[in-house]
């Protein structure tokens, strides 16, 4: 049961967190995420086949952590007024969401007295989806935050090398097996944890 539950607060999570960077580019004065229907709260307008069905339905029927993403929203920089900044801006506006609900369902939790655990899985789904797209591996958010605080010509070349190594480093963060355990979890693990005490 908690495993159903967590892979449904993770579809809901994920949904959040598209619509929110179509909702902030599309406020920022770019049209592309709504021309191409993601600025909907339907999950389907988002889904990505190995993000959003293969790998949390792994996590489901093993138990495994339920982690996933979307397929990123489309942005053309050419209709933003200032390109950089508004493109970190986007980034951001996705695991800054997933925060926002988190702490929504921990505040009803405390102040209505409820401590069920399909709100602890929710704001544990929530909390993880916000760090996990914060890793500057494409194509989750930190790359796109990466690029757009780093000088113009340095992030070039990372967007470059992000473009030829970007899938082998999102695989080897996820599967590479460390010690028993892997890199996705020994780096996420306490950083989620430590944010889940605290709301909590």
């Amino acid at each position: 049961m908690a495993n159903i539950i967590s892979f449904l607060a993770l579809i809901i999570a994920i949904t959040v967190h598209e619509f929110s960077h179509a909702f902030v580019a599309d406020r920022l004065g770019d049209p592309t995420p709504r021309s191409n229907g993601r600025l909907s709260l339907n999950p389907m307008a988002h889904a990505d086949m190995v993000g959003t069905i293969l790998l949390p339905l792994i996590g489901l029927f093993t138990g495994l952590p339920t982690i996933g993403w979307a397929k990123p929203v489309p942005i053309d920089p050419y209709n933003l007024s200032n390109p950089k900044r508004d493109r970190l801006l986007i980034a951001l506006a996705g695991p800054l969401s997933n925060f926002i609900v988190a702490i929504i369902f921990a505040l009803i939790s405390k102040f209505l007295s409820i401590n069920l655990i399909v709100i602890y899985i929710i704001i544990l789904v929530n909390i993880s989806i916000a760090i996990f797209n914060l890793i500057p591996i494409p194509p989750l958010d930190g790359s796109q935050i990466l690029l757009s605080i780093l000088p113009q010509e340095t992030a070039d070349k990372w967007e470059e090398a992000f473009s030829k190594y970007g899938l082998i480093l999102l695989l080897a963060f996820l599967f590479l097996p460390i010690g028993g355990s892997t890199l996705v979890s020994i780096i996420m693990g306490p950083v989620v944890k430590a944010i889940l005490n605290f709301i909590v």
